[in-house]
Formats: C-alpha cells, sequence, structure tokens
C-alpha cells in the first residue's frame, strides 16, 4: 500500500485530480517509452537492417519514425495514468494552438516537414545534397533528420543545421538520390592551328589514366565551337560519387597542362586584333607633322 500523501491530490487540471502517484507513474511510462525506443532502433540498426538488406537511408527514416510512434503512444498512456484524458486537456491544446498560431508556427512548420522528409524520403542520410539559401547554397552530407532540422556535413567538414522546411520549400539538388554517379565536365581551350584529333586523343588518355574517373560509363570528348580566341572543346568524365568532383576536376587540370606541354599544344590567352584605318584627315595631319 502506498501511503496517503501520494493519494492526495496536488493539483487539478480542469477539475481532475493530480496525484503524486499519477505523476510518478505517468513519468515512469514516459521513461519506459524512451528505454523501449532506444532499444527497438538498436535492434533494427544491428540485426533487422543487415538481415534484410535495407541501406543507411531507409533504416535510418524507419528507426525515426519508430521513434516517434512510441513516443506518441507513450504520451497518451502516461496522461491516462495520471488520470487526465483527451477532453480534459482541451484547453491547454487550445492554448497551444493560439501559441503554434503567433510563435510556433516555424517549430511546426520544421516537425512536419521532418515527418515529410521521413515518409518520402526525397533525402537520406549519407547522401549528398544542395540546399538553396539566400546567402548562397549550402553543400553538403546529410548527416542525421532531426524533428527540427537536418544536419548537413559540408566540405569544411562544418555541421550546418538546416531548418526541415528549407528542404521542402527551396529547390535541393539531391546529388546521390537512386544512382551516386555524377557526370563532371571540364572545358578547355587550344589554339588555332592545333590538331583536334590529337586535342581529343591526349584528353581521352588523360581521363582513362585517372583513377577517379569510371571506365563505364566511358569519357568522351565534345569539340564545341570556333571561340574567338581558341578552340573550344569540352571532357566529360563519370565520377562514382558527387563529393569526389572538385578534386577530380583539379587533378584533371593539372593532368591536362601537363599532358599539353609534352605533346606542343598551347592553351592560348584572350587576346584582340585592332586595325586603325587611316582617314584623309589623319594622313594630311601626320604629313604636315614630319615637314
Amino acid at each position: 500500500m502506498l501511503p496517503p500523501e501520494f493519494s492526495k491530490p496536488i493539483f487539478y487540471i480542469s477539475k481532475t485530480p493530480v496525484t503524486l502517484a499519477g505523476l510518478i507513474a505517468g513519468l515512469a511510462i514516459l521513461f519506459g517509452s524512451f528505454v523501449l525506443s532506444w532499444l527497438l532502433q538498436r535492434v533494427l540498426s544491428a540485426r533487422l537492417s543487415k538481415m534484410i538488406g535495407l541501406n543507411e537511408g531507409v533504416s535510418y527514416a524507419l528507426r525515426r519514425i519508430i521513434h516517434y510512434t512510441i513516443l506518441v503512444f507513450g504520451f497518451i498512456f502516461a496522461t491516462q495514468t495520471i488520470g487526465l484524458n483527451l477532453a480534459s486537456l482541451a484547453f491547454v491544446m487550445g492554448f497551444l494552438s493560439v501559441g503554434i498560431g503567433f510563435g510556433l508556427q516555424n517549430i511546426t512548420s520544421n516537425f512536419v516537414s521532418g515527418l515529410i522528409l521521413l515518409l518520402e524520403r526525397p533525402i537520406s542520410v549519407g547522401e549528398f545534397v544542395t540546399v538553396e539559401e539566400a546567402d548562397g547554397p549550402v553543400m553538403g552530407v546529410v548527416e542525421k533528420i532531426n524533428m527540427r532540422s537536418t544536419l548537413v556535413k559540408t566540405f569544411d567538414n562544418v555541421a550546418v543545421m538546416v531548418p526541415n522546411s528549407k528542404f521542402i520549400e527551396n529547390q535541393v539538388t539531391n546529388w546521390s538520390h537512386g544512382d551516386p554517379k555524377v557526370r563532371l565536365q571540364v572545358p578547355i581551350g587550344v589554339a588555332y592551328g592545333s590538331d583536334v584529333e590529337k586535342v581529343k586523343q591526349v584528353l581521352l588518355e588523360v581521363a582513362d589514366k585517372h583513377p577517379l574517373v569510371l571506365k563505364d560509363p566511358a569519357p568522351y570528348v565534345f569539340f564545341l565551337e570556333f571561340g574567338d580566341s581558341s578552340l573550344n572543346f569540352k571532357l566529360y568524365a563519370w565520377l562514382k560519387q558527387p563529393d569526389i568532383r572538385l578534386k577530380a576536376r583539379s587533378e584533371l587540370n593539372f593532368a591536362i597542362d601537363k599532358a599539353f606541354r609534352e605533346n606542343d599544344i598551347t592553351i592560348p590567352f584572350p587576346q584582340r586584333d585592332l586595325h586603325v584605318k587611316m582617314t584623309p584627315a589623319i594622313e594630311l595631319l601626320g604629313k604636315s607633322s614630319g615637314n
């Protein structure tokens, strides 16, 4: 038997007495919900994902959905254990709705957006994304999708917390969705008079020797145009993942410059030819100056 103090009402919510015993039981249920969620997530991550063959993105989405579902049911059971019901909390929900309408709309929007991200999975953990922002795009790998925001790790190893609503409202480029392969474009110009077939051959040899360039699909070269100062080509090469694009582009540029020097292929600089036409007045002025 519990002491009488545990059964005495501490306060009332809409004429419903709340006792110390009820509060302790409710808190115990909430704590048990967190523990149960943690255990189920560990089992799903350690065993079921490997048995079923789920990738990390799907496994993470399932774990978060299970976590939120258990917490919602735990909260409902906890309130019933305390002695409350949804009808008795009507006035509380009314205050919350006013708060949401005035001050919590951003939090609510981000929470709902987080659920959409987990259910529809336009992005997943481990994928490389670009989110357009007013002050510039955020580019990096998705590390975690939380209730309010998503953690994106940039190339500079900086953790950026992007509100979930940004992934719904703004333009998002998912470089890894479905197939992580990306095509890299390397523009290059050579001097007029260069052997264009030799230029193509050298560019393809550079791409074929590079360890980051895939053999299938094979790289290829397009002769784009006759530019103002150069013959313009573009090398297309496929990479296995998008986060190595900058490294691959830099290394290919170094290799192309070296290969062009070895094969006497010139990369021109912009230049203009100026033609001065002599008018009769200028010729007369020149003769007068000569005299």
